[in-house]
């Protein structure tokens, strides 16, 4: 596993990964608690890689070797929330329960409050019932600061979320 880990990184995505990002893109255990639906086609994905993620601008790939395995983003807020950011990440099923999205949430950490010093707060809504990313922000040190019930229309259904967050001041692990 450690070895797994030094061989993480994070880039921008490019549309010759669309191979590689419908590994996971279009699979609905990884997408299940995804703000996006699976893809169904590669053109899907292409046009989801095109209009949305290439013109973001914090939106990564979680590599592993230089071979995509997941995505992590992260979304400024703007004017009065300009102190503030929403993290979010995918990761593809074999990969998971290993730590790697643990390690790559921490790469963001370590780099983002310098990168934006304008940011005091990373925030994560997470699904209540998404008990491997509330882990995986435990871990890194992300607080739960609780549950904001009925909160967001997810596939139809009004679901339960936990607010988690992450303040420059904050120690990383």
């Amino acid at each position: 596993m450690e070895d797994q880990i030094s061989k993480l990184s994070l880039r921008p995505f490019h549309l010759s990964d669309i191979d590689d990002f419908m590994v996971w893109a279009s699979d609905d255990l990884v997408t299940r608690f995804c703000s996006w639906d699976a893809y169904t086609s590669k053109e899907g994905g292409l046009a989801h890689l095109r209009d949305r993620t290439l013109p973001h601008p914090w939106h990564k790939t979680i590599c592993l070797s230089d071979r995509p395995i997941g995505s992590i983003c992260l979304t400024q807020g703007s004017g009065e929330a300009l102190c503030r950011g929403e993290i979010g990440y995918a990761l593809a099923f074999k990969y998971w329960g290993q730590g790697l999205a643990t390690h790559a949430v921490n790469m963001v950490l370590s780099s983002v409050f310098k990168d934006k010093p304008e940011l005091e707060r990373i925030e994560a809504l997470v699904d209540a019932d998404n008990v491997g990313s509330q882990r995986v922000l435990e871990k890194v040190g992300f607080k739960k600061e609780g549950l904001l019930r009925k909160y967001l229309i997810h596939r139809g259904k009004t679901v339960d979320v936990f607010m988690y967050s992450f303040l420059s001041t904050d120690l990383i692990k």
